[in-house]
């Protein structure tokens, strides 16, 4: 069982920058990475990642301005947003999984409000 919990949400102008922490607990995961689902929408892939490294993968819609990084001590995973737009408000929801990461990932964190005003 993995258990995780983010935080890091807020309130942001449009053009500012937030991080977004993921605290993992329990078993390790080989994936983990971040989707985040406006009202009305369907939950959307914003970045992933190996757990053990490698090559990070980002929605097309955050590419160049989102960053996903890991501290291995610390068992945390972080999604740096820079440049934010009103577009990327949202709840964001850190996933873990054993295999590559998509909405079908069998463990997620409660979410955490993303709000981006013009």
């Amino acid at each position: 069982q993995v258990e995780l919990v983010e935080s890091g949400g807020g309130l942001v102008q449009a053009g500012g920058s937030l991080r977004l922490s993921c605290a993992a607990s329990g078993r390790t995961s080989n994936y983990m990475g971040w989707f985040r689902q406006a009202p009305g929408k369907e939950r959307e892939f914003v970045a992933g990642r190996a757990w053990g490294g490698g090559r990070a993968v980002y929605g097309d819609s955050v590419k160049g301005r989102f960053t996903i990084s890991r501290d291995n001590a610390e068992n945390t995973m972080y999604l740096q947003m820079n440049n934010l737009k009103p577009e990327d408000t949202a709840v964001y929801y850190c996933a873990a999984s054993p295999r590559w990461i998509t909405v079908e990932a069998p463990y997620w964190g409660q979410g955490t409000q993303v709000t981006v005003s013009s």
